[in-house]
C-alpha cells in the first residue's frame, strides 16, 4: 500500500501551465534565443560606470573605423552609431559559417546624471571605444568642512 500516490487534479495543469509559460517565452520574449550577440542584432555591447567626476561608457565596436561613428548627446540621452562596411565581396556563395554582421548599428542609452557633452572625450583602441562624460558641477560630490568653536 506503500506505492499508492494521492491524486491532484491541478498537478497536471500546472505542468501544463509552465510548459505554455515557456513556449510564450522562447517565441516572444526571447525571439532571437540567447546564441546570438548584441553585434549580430545590429546593436553594441556597452558597460557604463560612474566615477566622482564622469560618467565612463565602453563600447565594443570591432571592425569599426572612428570615422564611421556617431555620437551625440541630447538631454540625458547618449547615442552611438556606427556603421560596419564589407571590405571585399565573395562573388561564391559556398559559406561554411557566417557570423559577422555587416550594415549599420545604433545604441542609445539613459544616462544616470547629468553630464557637460561640451568636455566629452571619446577614445578608440583595438576595437573599443571609451567615452568620458564629465559630470555636471550640480551631481559632483561636495565636502563639507565641519568647523570646530
Amino acid at each position: 500500500m506503500s506505492n499508492l500516490m494521492r491524486w491532484e487534479p491541478f498537478r497536471e495543469l500546472i505542468s501544463l501551465r509552465e510548459a505554455m509559460d515557456r513556449l510564450f517565452e522562447e517565441s516572444f520574449v526571447r525571439p532571437w534565443g540567447t546564441w546570438l550577440r548584441p553585434s549580430e542584432l545590429g546593436t553594441v555591447a556597452v558597460d557604463m560606470y560612474e566615477t566622482d567626476d564622469a560618467v565612463v561608457v565602453k563600447a565594443s565596436v570591432p571592425g569599426v573605423k572612428p570615422e564611421d561613428l556617431d555620437i551625440s548627446i541630447t538631454g540625458d540621452t547618449l547615442t552611438i552609431r556606427g556603421e560596419t562596411k564589407r571590405e571585399e565581396e565573395v562573388k561564391e556563395e559556398n559559406y561554411i559559417r557566417r557570423e559577422r554582421f555587416y550594415g549599420t548599428f545604433c545604441r542609445t542609452l539613459t544616462l544616470p546624471v547629468p553630464v557637460v557633452a561640451d568636455d566629452a572625450e571619446a577614445e578608440f583602441e583595438n576595437g573599443v571605444l571609451t567615452l568620458t562624460l564629465p559630470k555636471a558641477e550640480e551631481v559632483k560630490p561636495k565636502t563639507i568642512k565641519v568647523k570646530a568653536k
